[in-house]
């Protein structure tokens, strides 16, 4: 596999900064004083730095910050990155399944209440209030599990 058949799945992809995959991206102090004054860090429960997700240098699918991301971005590699590297399936399937993310991120999105939240933390949110998940939600999710998350 090309290093740019890679490159065009990120770029196409955004999810694992869109806030679908992640809430936080965790910060070393050097990287939180690094990006204080670009992005908004936050303090975690336990004293730590963290980025929220949706990442604020998410532009469209891109990272503003790519030469200056923090660790915990760069070591992330989605389990479809991974297949297609392994050449377990060729480019053209694997935009396939990135653009079946976002259509069925769409789909999940007209069945949430409105929000600035990602569709997947809208869905935690109305689980966390007994609010009934629609399908098209449940049909996001067990997308990005299948083709993006891996266990922590």
């Amino acid at each position: 596999m090309t290093s740019s058949s890679l490159s065009a799945l990120c770029l196409a992809c955004g999810l694992c900064c869109d806030g679908n995959l992640f809430t936080q991206v965790p910060l070393v102090e050097a990287e939180a004083l690094r990006l204080r004054g670009r992005l908004p860090v936050i303090v975690r429960e336990d004293g730590t730095p963290a980025l929220r997700q949706r990442c604020e240098a998410l532009v469209g699918r891109c990272c503003a910050v790519y030469e200056e991301r923090p660790g915990g971005c760069r070591r992330f590699v989605c389990m479809l990155h991974t297949a297609l590297a392994a050449d377990e399936l060729g480019a053209a399937e694997a935009l396939e399944i990135v653009a079946q993310a976002h259509a069925l991120l769409a789909a999940a999105d007209r069945e949430l209440p409105t929000g600035a939240a990602a569709v997947m933390q809208r869905a935690r949110q109305a689980r966390r209030t007994g609010e009934p998940v629609p399908a098209a939600v449940e049909a996001a999710r067990r997308h990005l599990a299948r083709h993006f998350q891996r266990d922590a």
